[in-house]
């Protein structure tokens, strides 16, 4: 049995986990959502050029992911997360230069596009080395149920945004005030994040856990990719194009609603507060029927949100989209990442790596397509139709992989 004092480490690096998530994901990767409908009015950015920036931001998170996860980078891991979260608070903040706010030339959109791919490298980083970090000492101390309080972190950094930008917005704040006042967040968020997650003391896992395990590779049974394997790596992609639109853009569709005015920051606040416990709940459900049939029903739950958002012109309605969106995209992503490692015969750090280019390609492509389609059409209805077709799909390529022997996250 654990003493009080492992107990009380292990929800104090829980909980420097929750934080740090929460500042490099929820605000610094996803705080351009509650911000967007404002820089599009006191800036004059297009649809077209928001998805250009958000582009560079999932791009920038694609490539910090897969250089976060090389075993070659010098230097400790709590270093590289406090870096990454400094990194993430000073990029927001940097958005807010009045030299960057004059749309004339075009050169602006470029300059805010690199700060947000400098900004999505960070948040990679941060959660590469947080994952690292804490996850592995977890298991030493032999509370790994705390992960699910860890992985909450992303859904509490969006609801947190929701709230710093509905409060200063109606204090007057102007959109770099929200930019800077994000930054500011994120730092502070750093400082607490140096306070409750220490040094590297506890690096040796508990014996017979995961991480103490020697790395071994399993030989494959018969060369080849298992076709299961190869309908989720296009799935997690089409997951990836299919959720982005909707998260990017749903503050940007409620605004040009008449009908939906004011519930911008309320619609984000609810895809926060049902991110936050939305990994335990679909543990739970891959327990009962198996990975891949959780991932086709979130993936099927989640289409019907992203043509809800677009759709739906009552406030329930534009609620309930965003609880839709909240409760799976979370969920998707680590399930997608658990069920690859199960279907996976050999090495498993190549094919997370696999998986994350799958995702990154699909989410990257979803908000510079969105803002193309919008200047076409005028809305983002039909961009919001592929989406959820994408969806649909994927819930498709994953449903016939229903096997029980799913991995707990």
């Amino acid at each position: 049995m654990s003493s009080p004092a492992s107990r009380f480490l292990a929800l104090r690096l829980a909980s420097g986990g929750l934080i740090a998530l929460g500042s490099a994901m929820g605000i610094g990767r996803f705080v351009f959502t509650p911000i967007l409908p404002f820089m599009v009015e006191g800036t004059g950015l297009t649809p077209a050029q928001a998805g250009q920036i958000a582009t560079a931001n999932f791009i920038g998170y694609l490539l910090g992911a897969l250089a976060a996860s090389m075993g070659s980078l010098p230097g400790s891991r709590r270093a590289w997360l406090l870096g990454a979260l400094a990194v993430s608070g000073l990029t927001s903040m940097a958005m807010s230069f009045p030299a960057f706010s004059s749309f004339g030339t075009g050169v602006d959109v470029w300059l805010f596009s690199l700060l947000r791919f400098v900004s999505g490298l960070a948040s990679a980083f941060a959660l590469v080395f947080a994952s690292a970090l804490v996850l592995d000492r977890l298991a030493f101390l032999g509370r790994p149920g705390l992960s699910a309080l860890y992985f909450s972190g992303v859904g509490a950094g969006i609801a947190f945004s929701a709230i710093l930008v509905a409060v200063l917005n109606r204090t007057g704040a102007s959109w770099d005030g929200l930019w800077n006042a994000s930054g500011v967040a994120t730092l502070i968020a750093a400082g607490a994040v140096a306070l409750l997650i220490p040094g590297e003391d506890h690096k040796r896992a508990a014996p017979g856990s995961a991480s103490s395990a020697p790395v071994r590779e399993t030989p494959a049974a018969r060369p080849g990719t298992p076709p299961a394997l190869k309908r989720l790596i296009l799935a997690y992609g089409l997951f990836g194009f299919g959720y982005v639109i909707t998260a990017t853009f749903i503050a940007v569709i409620i605004r040009e609603a008449p009908a939906l005015a004011g519930l911008e920051a309320a619609s984000w606040l609810v895809v926060g507060l049902t991110a936050a416990p939305s990994i335990y709940i679909w543990n739970k459900i891959v327990q009962r029927i198996g990975g891949g049939r959780s991932i086709a029903l979130a993936c099927l739950l989640e289409a019907g949100g992203v043509a809800l958002s677009v759709f739906s012109s009552s406030p329930v309605g534009i609620l309930l989209a965003a609880a839709l969106l909240g409760a799976t995209f979370m969920g998707i992503t680590a399930m997608g990442l658990m069920e690859a490692r199960r279907l996976t015969r050999g090495d498993q750090r190549r094919i997370l790596a696999v998986m994350t280019a799958s995702f990154g390609v699909g989410q990257s492509l979803g908000p510079w397509f969105a803002g193309y389609l919008h200047e076409l059409s005028g809305d983002f209805t039909s961009a919001s139709l592929a989406a959820t077709a994408a969806l649909i799909v994927a819930a498709a390529l994953t449903a016939p992989g229903g096997s029980r022997n799913g991995s707990r996250m």
